[in-house]
């Protein structure tokens, strides 16, 4: 989906069309959740702190996330999906993979079913869609990122080798900007520069994902669309409206956060062995701090080793403007499908 939450909103909001937003946060705090094309322009994009947003883009609206609604829509969109195949492997409330190979319509090219599949969502739901259409998910993906917003783009076993050795470093689905840098101390730049590159070498500098990146530069994904896929954490976090400067302080607040992960827990049908507190500081800095069990933990352990977490934190007084709790390392009985996306909670931010 194109700018998701964002596009909603000025779906149910005409005053909004045409101008830039940015969904959760406010101009003087929180995070933008999504922003839209309008307030990109400006170079305002999802994660940023909401007063750089600002910054960039003084005369951005800022605009209270309403998940239920963007969870109403994504079941719509969802439903759709399911008219063609019942292979879809969700990554977020806003995209998925889909393996038309055998698709319930019998239709011949994948192509054609893409097309289809945007013009339903935007009939049913007045969004626009963004489609990639390759032999792998690898592929898929940065040709469904490509022509946005209202994107279509195909790549061919032909297109392959040429388009991925143009393609900056940065584009690889998998390589974020602390990747990025990494790559390119070592010279590599694009796609042609990491095919150079040996899988021992690549191996020995970034451990367990150089052999994906070897692979996948070659054009080869060989991972299946799963539509189970398994969860990896389950967290919840909140933004404070003014900075914490004492420990006990945080531990008035974490119960919130304790009760709404352990609500999260619940739905998702059981906790991890490891527990983790993130703190944000004022400056933006952040660390974290982690606990492991030798079993999964249960509710009163949360809440017990959240507030221990606590005394762990260094610099309190600097003064401290999120806090969240995680729970991952799963034991094979509790794993579960991945349905959604993390929430933040804007409330206290805005």
């Amino acid at each position: 989906m194109d700018a998701f939450y964002a596009s909603v909103e000025q779906r149910d909001n005409p005053d909004l069309q045409g101008k830039p937003v940015a969904v959760g946060g406010s101009k003087h705090r929180g995070v933008v959740a999504a922003a839209s094309y309008e307030a990109r322009k400006y170079g305002v994009k999802s994660a940023m702190p909401s007063a750089i947003a600002y910054r960039k883009c003084p005369q951005i609206i800022f605009v209270r996330p309403r998940f239920d609604v963007y969870k109403e829509v994504s079941g719509k969109i969802r439903s759709i999906f399911l008219e063609y195949t019942d292979l879809v492997e969700p990554l977020s409330l806003d995209e998925a993979y889909l393996d038309v190979t055998q698709n319930k319509k019998n239709m011949e090219y994948a192509m054609d079913v893409a097309r289809e599949i945007k013009e339903k969502i935007k009939a049913e739901t007045g969004l626009t869609a963004s489609a990639g259409i390759s032999y792998n998910k690898f592929l898929a993906k940065i040709a469904s990122d490509f022509n946005k917003p209202d994107g279509f783009y195909v790549i061919t076993p032909k297109m392959t080798e040429p388009f991925i050795r143009q393609l900056p470093i940065e584009k690889f689905f998998g390589v974020g900007k602390v990747t990025a840098a990494k790559m390119h101390k070592k010279g590599i730049f694009t796609g042609a520069d990491l095919m150079e590159k040996s899988k021992e070498e690549l191996n020995r500098w970034f451990g367990k994902s150089g052999s994906y990146y070897y692979y996948v530069v070659r054009g080869q994904d060989n991972r299946p669309v799963n539509p189970s896929r398994i969860r990896k954490s389950i967290g919840a976090e909140r933004t404070f409206g003014v900075d914490m400067t004492t420990k006990e302080s945080l531990a008035e607040n974490i119960d919130y956060i304790v009760d709404e992960l352990i609500k999260r827990i619940k739905k998702a049908g059981g906790a991890g062995k490891t527990l983790t507190l993130k703190v944000k500081y004022s400056d933006f800095q952040q660390i974290t701090r982690s606990r492991t069990l030798l079993e999964n933990y249960n509710e009163d352990q949360i809440g017990k080793i959240a507030v221990a977490l606590l005394d762990h934190v260094p610099d309190i007084q600097k003064g401290i403007r999120l806090i969240g709790l995680q729970t991952s390392n799963f034991e094979q009985e509790h794993q579960d499908v991945f349905l959604g996306q993390l929430e933040f909670d804007f409330k206290s931010g805005e």
